[in-house]
């Protein structure tokens, strides 16, 4: 059985992170993003793994290629020369999508977190007898996204309503596909969208069933909804695998720490905290809804909440880190400094505090909408 990944391009939602890293390699948890993915489809049976890319293919191949042996799974790669949408890399893979076996191939947008259901989605794809299967997910206010209208006791999609203005149902995609090869003969090989060309077409013809998606679900392409994902995510580990989890009079909730990472005295880690590899958390730091990413270094008596922080990074001590400050590769925070949301490129020094949200871009400084200023450095 075969999966595509849709990998997509620059990841300008999750920068500063992706200026140093393509987003399917951020770190969530961890583990990098699309890590989480491929495990998942290696366990129930998946063989192979197309990546759908755009943006720095060698660098993603090059980092994929330990896991290919470590997991046990082969992983390709089809690069787009143009974007082709959400819909022209299945046309642009079909060669590597299609055997002699004639089963059904997984889709998936890189940026979805879950409990990744794929065993129950097959089963639910041999019951029905249709073309393609999609997952949908329940929201609290579906006015802000494209609604799959369907059938509640068949799950045959009826319709997709973008934005209603009038409640219509609450069921969203969820960006987790699995496909009958046959739907490759209604793509084109151009930039096309599956979920405003496609699968309309396939639900006109009653061939189009929706699941609804069991546990969480998170779209963690973006800084605030990383951190929402996080919190479901261990959240999700506390009830499946809880022994992955910290413990100790220092931990509050769902934390997760490598066991490479070194914390101090005194600390309050938690609730909702990712400390990567080789992190060091010195003595009095608090740290909760936040990601800590491999090598950072947190010195003495510093606060951080509700932010990430980029690898090797450093934050001084008695500096405090707040409401979604967001700090990219090998950033060092001086001592007694204070970050109400700035969003700091890599290789900087914060020397002055950031009292208002803010992108820390170096000596160049201009306003679209969001403050922009120099920052100092190193």
């Amino acid at each position: 059985m075969k999966a595509l990944i849709l990998v997509g391009g620059f990841g300008t939602r999750l920068r500063p992170l992706t200026l140093s890293f393509p987003k399917p390699l951020v770190e969530f948890a961890n583990k990098p993003m699309i890590l989480h993915q491929i495990e998942a489809l290696k366990a129930i049976g998946v063989t192979e793994v197309v990546l759908a890319i755009n943006y720095q293919p060698e660098v993603m191949m090059t980092f994929l290629k330990e896991f290919e042996e470590k997991v046990g799974i082969k992983i390709t790669c089809s690069q787009e020369t143009e974007p082709l949408g959400t819909a022209g890399p299945l046309a642009l893979a079909r060669d590597k999508l299609i055997d002699d076996s004639g089963e059904p191939f997984f889709v998936l947008n890189s940026d979805v977190i879950s409990e990744y259901p794929f065993k129950e989605m097959i089963e639910f794809h041999k019951a029905h007898g249709g073309e393609a299967s999609i997952m949908v997910t329940k929201v609290d206010e579906p006015s802000k996204y494209g609604v799959v209208v369907m059938e509640e006791s068949t799950g045959k999609v009826q319709k997709f309503v973008e934005k209603p203005k009038l409640f219509v149902g609450n069921k969203i995609n969820a960006g987790i596909y699995l496909l009958n090869p046959s739907v490759l003969d209604k793509i084109e090989l151009r930039p096309t969208s599956i979920e405003k060309e496609v699968f309309p077409k396939i639900a006109a013809e009653n061939k189009l069933f929706a699941m609804v998606l069991p546990g969480f679900w998170m779209d963690i392409g973006q800084p605030r909804d990383y951190i929402t994902g996080l919190r479901l995510y261990l959240d999700s580990l506390r009830k499946n695998s809880s022994s992955k989890l910290a413990r100790g009079a220092h931990i509050v909730g769902n934390v997760l720490v490598d066991e490479t990472a070194k914390i101090g005295e005194g600390c309050l880690i938690g609730p909702d905290v990712a400390i990567g590899p080789g992190c060091i958390i010195e003595s009095g730091v608090r740290l909760s809804r936040c990601t800590v990413m491999r090598g950072v270094r947190i010195k003495n008596h510093a606060c951080i909440s509700s932010s990430i922080i980029g690898w090797h990074s450093t934050v001084g001590q008695w500096a405090r880190v707040e409401n979604m400050t967001i700090l990219g590769e090998d950033v060092h925070v001086s001592d007694e400094i204070y970050s109400n949301g700035g969003v700091v490129l890599p290789h900087k020094e914060i020397k002055s505090s950031i009292l208002k949200p803010e992108i820390v871009i170096g000596y160049f400084a201009s306003s679209v909408g969001i403050s922009t200023r120099s920052g100092k450095i190193p």
